[in-house]
């Protein structure tokens, strides 16, 4: 494996959200998982003795799991770069002032300008709404955020999704950063109806991975497991509560998957994270 620059950190499996496209399956009966705060810290350090320089704390959703804000300061006091990728349907007074330190940066999906669509798709009454409010506030606070447009028209039971209409409304709320990202066969995106306007989506599996897995990167769960990549969750390098982290990246051999998807982060050509692309180096 190549030498670590960035790390997923994947604290928790569960979610306010039921994504109708969710490769984690994440939901509200998700759990935090075995890992412990000691545990979580001991990752933070070893990530960044390691070389990297950015982590990014996704699940489920991380503003769930009671600890993120002290996840938050050891990653900064360790001198990494923090981003945490969440749904922003609810930022309590606490995550404000984490959100609001230099170093922190926030990242959030998008689906549509129109709230009907976009909770046909979170499948939570109201998520529309939040998540415009609390990007707003995001902003006015002057919190860095970007935003993805995630195309889930594949899925028949939205109909043709307004992602034009997405990215024109993030950018009159004062979004200056969006990105988009393409439905995943992978989790719950696997059960989607194929679209034939989309036809990089392949067929569930390894096919949906770019090859690269591991360049680079690395993910942790809250199980412990560690993969090359958040989408190649079948390909467990080993377990973080059986063997520390720079033995299981020294040790890794990676086959290159079969793909039909695009060149992916830190690469380049396009994107293979959770939603949208990782932190800019």
């Amino acid at each position: 494996m190549t030498d670590l620059r960035f790390a997923w950190l994947e604290i928790t499996g569960k979610c306010q959200l039921s994504c109708t496209h969710c490769y984690a399956e994440s939901g509200p009966r998700g759990d935090e998982g075995v890992l412990r705060t000691r545990d979580w810290f001991r990752i933070i350090d070893d990530v960044a003795e390691l070389g990297a320089h950015s982590i990014q704390f996704i699940g489920g959703e991380p503003t769930l799991h009671p600890d993120l804000p002290e996840f938050v300061d050891r990653g900064l006091v360790a001198g990494l770069e923090v981003e945490v990728f969440s749904n922003l349907v609810h930022i309590g007074p606490r995550l404000w002032d984490t959100f609001s330190r230099p170093g922190v940066r926030l990242a959030t999906s998008y689906y549509s300008d129109t709230a009907s669509q976009h909770e046909a798709i979170t499948r939570r009454r109201g998520s529309h709404a939040r998540t415009r409010a609390n990007i707003a506030e995001a902003l006015r606070r002057d919190i860095p955020l970007r935003a993805g447009v995630i195309d889930v028209s594949s899925s028949d039971h939205i109909g043709r999704q307004r992602t034009h209409g997405a990215q024109a409304e993030l950018s009159s709320l004062g979004v200056t950063d969006i990105g988009g990202d393409r439905l995943r066969r992978i989790g719950r995106g696997a059960n989607a109806s194929p679209d034939p306007d989309q036809s990089n989506l392949g067929q569930t599996g390894l096919d949906q991975l770019c090859g690269r897995c591991g360049h680079g990167a690395v993910a942790i769960s809250s199980s412990g497991e560690v993969w090359p990549c958040v989408f190649a969750r079948r390909t467990q390098l080993g377990n973080i509560l059986d063997t520390d982290l720079a033995t299981i990246l020294s040790t890794a051999r990676l086959a290159p998957p079969v793909t039909a998807g695009p060149s992916c982060w830190p690469q380049g050509g396009g994107s293979c994270a959770p939603n949208d692309d990782p932190p800019r180096p």
